[in-house]
């Protein structure tokens, strides 16, 4: 059941993933009609938010259980008494899954609107309420304390301070207007800070501002699995290598009971600057976040200096996270995808740049774990087969946990080699509405059984390095 339009592109980058949604392997091994099923389903499902929201628990500091209890009752303060379960994952166990409940379709619309930025209409429709900076314009007479319909400006051609706009809108739901219009155009008025206040959304999320601080970080649910598939151990010497936000590297120092040590690179000095003040929250002291190009992260030979930061000698981690930067096509909801298709190709150079270093780093014995948040075969199963073919020293592992399905055929890796990977394809399950009568219906076990297949594109590799002997 599909509420939005499908996710747009431009004609080029259009073109280059039908041609690899029909690729022969794949054709040959589902039949054309089943791959282009697949592949115009997923494109639905792009367009839409995951199924479920997910939140770790930080177990550093509270208990699954504990934190469970309090999150159920902030839910059903929120939601003014509706009874939306909290899960507990039987494989992931310091998850906790919140069903989404919609499209609502009943929902009234408002006089008043207001257009919010693509990625501020993303973040509404997964439960976050709208800021200053996201709102691009609002009726010309809208004053603080007005309900107020929110659409978003999929394609970015709404004018900032536009009292009116004609173009291609997406209603997102009704809220109530925290300032005025004046107060929000004004040179002077308030750049940040809450504009408008959803309270009654298309798809029905919590909201987690401020809501335990501390205790939960907001993850999507293949991200979690690839901190437990590479499975740190307490006095170990961690890398992640691109690690902004650090909701995977403070996940990593959780799994390892904050004992030995986790380096996070990443360039942008404010997203390291992010990683810092997460592991502050999470009170985990053994992170080490440095503002550094992991491209050039090592080192030939020993340094003068005794510092502990980047570049580092080879051979100096025993486990290392690759969660590399990507064309993103996996999120969601996404509906008018903005890269070119030079953009989208920028990526697989880069992706083996870094993980030439990553193998370099890596003591022989150690295990690496490469992932992105994309659907392409380039930057995915073909980044494996590169792998394989330029490291001998590489040998592909079995994932455990293993939730998602196997590689996508396409770049002549092996059935064998294809169950080894996991990638997470919304496509698995039809695009279907949550209400509330129909989850007091539902079982646990099919609940848990769809948040592992309705949620963002992703995809995950591990390998281990032999002995170079």
């Amino acid at each position: 059941m599909s509420f939005f339009p499908k996710i747009s592109f431009q004609h080029e980058v259009e073109e280059y993933l039908t041609k690899m949604f029909r690729n022969n392997e794949l054709i040959t091994a589902l039949g054309t009609q089943e791959a282009e099923s697949k592949y115009q389903s997923l494109l639905s499902h792009l367009s839409h938010p995951p199924g479920f929201t997910t939140v770790r628990v930080n177990t550093h500091l509270a208990s699954v259980k504990h934190v469970k209890k309090l999150l159920f009752e902030e839910i059903q303060k929120q939601f003014k008494g509706l009874c939306v379960p909290v899960l507990e994952h039987p494989k992931l166990q310091d998850i906790l899954l919140i069903p989404v409940i919609g499209p609502r379709q009943d929902l009234k619309k408002h006089a008043s609107e207001v257009i919010v930025g693509a990625h501020c209409g993303y973040a509404v429709l997964r439960g976050a309420h709208v800021y200053v900076p996201g709102i691009i314009s609002t009726s010309r007479f809208m004053k603080a304390g007005d309900l107020v319909s929110v659409y978003s400006d999929i394609e970015g051609k709404c004018k900032r301070g536009a009292k009116e706009f004609e173009g291609v809108k997406v209603f997102l739901g009704n809220g109530i207007s925290e300032l005025s219009r004046r107060e929000i155009f004004s040179s002077s008025g308030p750049l940040n800070g809450m504009g408008i206040r959803m309270i009654e959304t298309v798809y029905l999320s919590p909201s987690f501002d401020n809501v335990l601080p501390g205790n939960l970080f907001l993850q999507n649910l293949p991200s979690v699995v690839v901190s437990h598939i590479l499975n740190p151990q307490p006095g170990e010497r961690i890398l992640d290598m691109c690690a902004a936000p650090g909701g995977k590297t403070t996940h990593l120092a959780t799994l390892m009971h904050d004992q030995g040590e986790v380096i996070a690179m990443d360039k942008i000095a404010n997203k390291v600057k992010k990683i810092k003040q997460n592991a502050d929250l999470l009170r985990l002291n053994c992170i080490k976040a440095f503002c550094y190009d992991g491209t050039k992260a090592l080192s030939v030979e020993k340094r003068e200096d005794e510092e502990e930061g980047p570049p580092f000698l080879p051979e100096s981690f025993d486990r290392i996270l690759l969660d590399a930067p990507c064309s993103g096509m996996g999120q969601r909801p996404n509906m008018a995808y903005s890269l070119t298709l030079k953009e989208v190709t920028s990526y697989q150079p880069l992706q083996r740049k870094l993980f030439t270093v990553a193998v370099k780093l890596l003591k022989p014995g150690g295990i690496l774990v490469y992932s992105t948040c994309t659907i392409t075969l380039a930057e995915n199963e073909e980044q494996v087969a590169w792998a394989l073919k330029t490291f001998p020293c590489l040998q592909l592992q079995p994932q455990e946990p293993h939730i998602g399905g196997e590689g996508m055929r396409g770049t002549g890796l092996s059935l064998d080699q294809l169950k080894l990977l996991q990638r997470f394809d919304p496509s698995a399950v039809p695009l279907q509405g949550m209400d509330i009568n129909s989850l007091q219906d539902s079982r646990e076990d099919d609940l848990i059984s769809l948040a592992n297949k309705d949620c963002i594109g992703f995809f995950i590799a591990k390998f281990i390095k032999l002995n170079s002997k």
